[in-house]
């Protein structure tokens, strides 16, 4: 999460996410379509030959994933994360022209591979918790883990 906008996330332990205005503390918070962005940590793990040092948080994403390929998801579909529950509504996004990362390797993996929600049920995920994808009945589809 980052206290201020422009500035990296900074890892945490845990979030709490809220309906209506998503990671709780966090400067991009606020009844939008983007309150909570998601990344694969494999697309983290394609760049660390350039930049050993990345760390979570510095793409800016909320929750980093493992297990999962978010871009295949179709907006609208149901996430389970800890005790939370969210709503895919965009699929990557326009990197922005400052984007440090992007100057560095000439790649930015935000665009390509992250996702955005919104929460539908508040509650908090921790470091570990599983990502599930559900299904229209209820069922789980598929399953990946917060790194």
């Amino acid at each position: 999460m980052s206290e201020r906008k422009g500035t990296r996330k900074r890892p945490v332990d845990a979030i709490r996410l809220v309906v209506g205005e998503g990671v709780a503390g966090d400067a991009h918070a606020g009844n939008w379509h983007r309150q909570v962005s998601l990344l694969p940590a494999e697309a983290v793990d394609t760049l660390r030959g350039v930049l050993p040092e990345l760390s979570p948080g510095d793409f800016a994403e909320n929750i980093l994933t493992r297990g999962l390929d978010l871009k295949g998801l179709p907006v609208g579909t149901v996430l389970q994360a800890g005790t939370a529950e969210l709503v895919v509504t965009q699929i990557g996004k326009t990197c922005h022209n400052d984007c440090e990362i992007r100057r560095l390797t000439g790649k930015c993996v935000m665009p390509s591979e992250g996702i955005f929600c919104v929460v539908t049920r508040g509650g908090q995920v921790s470091a570990g918790d599983r990502v599930t994808v559900m299904r229209g009945d209820g069922a789980v589809s598929s399953e990946g883990s917060m790194r």
